[in-house]
């Protein structure tokens, strides 16, 4: 009984101490109790749902932009390093082709250094036979004359030197006009490919202004593709392409106006204006007033 005694003050405070929890959570759980409540926080938890489904949504977008922005600098990167290829690729060729042209006009420099000595030996050996015919005239009027075999030899000699010579002159000749034939084929081959250039610009030129000529009458193509949009014209204008009956049918329909003007299948083409027919009612008649 001493022992109770002694324990009621530790007690009390036990049971203070639970109270206060007890009032505590009835106090957390109170709101719970209200009638709104619910539905509070049912509208609380839906916003949440919302707003998390909205960061969700945001960061996807964003993603998916960058994404986006990464594969179209993908593309300009692939564009340019294409255009820089390209231009390597045709500096290189113009190079090959300047430094064939510099070859060839070394080498038809030096055909034609080689012609000119040829026709400078040509004027020495015509040179030396006036001076021996001058040499054998004054040595004549002297009373000297050459042994006849002196005459044979100095003539067979240059007649051996022209010989050489002329024949040396049709080489190079000959040499010089492949050089031409083959300048005028690489000239011949650079115009071609500048025609060629010039040809594939004007061909893009046109695409893109076809291009852009469609996109104002039919819209943005990658919003309406005109692929799709078309397609049923296409069908119908190139059906003769892909079908024999459809060919012969438009072929009998225009042999129909192939025709003279008394023939019983079909009528020739009007060499005149065709004028309206008259109307067949009143309401025709107010529309065509």
């Amino acid at each position: 009984r001493s022992e109770d005694q002694g324990d009621e003050p530790g007690w009390a405070r036990a049971r203070e101490e639970a109270e206060a929890a007890l009032r505590e959570l009835r106090e957390v759980v109170r709101p719970l109790r209200e009638p709104g409540y619910g539905e509070a926080l049912r509208r609380k938890a839906e916003r949440a749902r919302k707003r998390r489904l909205r960061l969700q949504r945001r960061k996807h977008e964003a993603r998916a932009a960058k994404e986006e922005e990464e594969a179209r600098a993908a593309e300009r990167e692939a564009k340019i390093d294409q255009w820089r290829a390209k231009c390597i690729q045709e500096g290189e060729e113009k190079n090959r082709e300047q430094e064939l042209k510099a070859a060839a006009d070394s080498v038809l420099s030096e055909v034609r250094k080689k012609q000119a000595d040829t026709k400078r030996m040509m004027d020495v050996l015509r040179g030396l036979e006036k001076l021996r015919k001058l040499r054998k005239e004054a040595a004549a009027r002297k009373g000297v004359c050459p042994p006849p075999s002196a005459d044979e030899a100095f003539e067979n000699q240059v007649e051996s030197l022209q010989t050489l010579l002329k024949t040396r002159t049709e080489l190079y000749e000959a040499e010089e006009r492949a050089l031409r034939v083959m300048l005028e084929g690489e000239q011949e081959e650079e115009r071609k490919r500048e025609m060629e250039k010039k040809q594939k610009k004007e061909r893009e030129r046109l695409l893109q202004q076809k291009l852009e000529m469609d996109s104002k009458l039919f819209g943005d193509p990658a919003e309406f593709p005109l692929a799709h949009l078309l397609q049923p014209f296409r069908d119908y204008y190139l059906q003769a392409e892909h079908s024999v009956a459809a060919l012969i049918q438009i072929r009998h329909e225009w042999d129909q106006y192939l025709v003279p003007s008394d023939h019983p299948e079909g009528s020739c083409i009007p060499p005149g204006w065709v004028l309206p027919s008259l109307p067949t009612n009143d309401t025709w008649a107010t529309a065509v007033r």
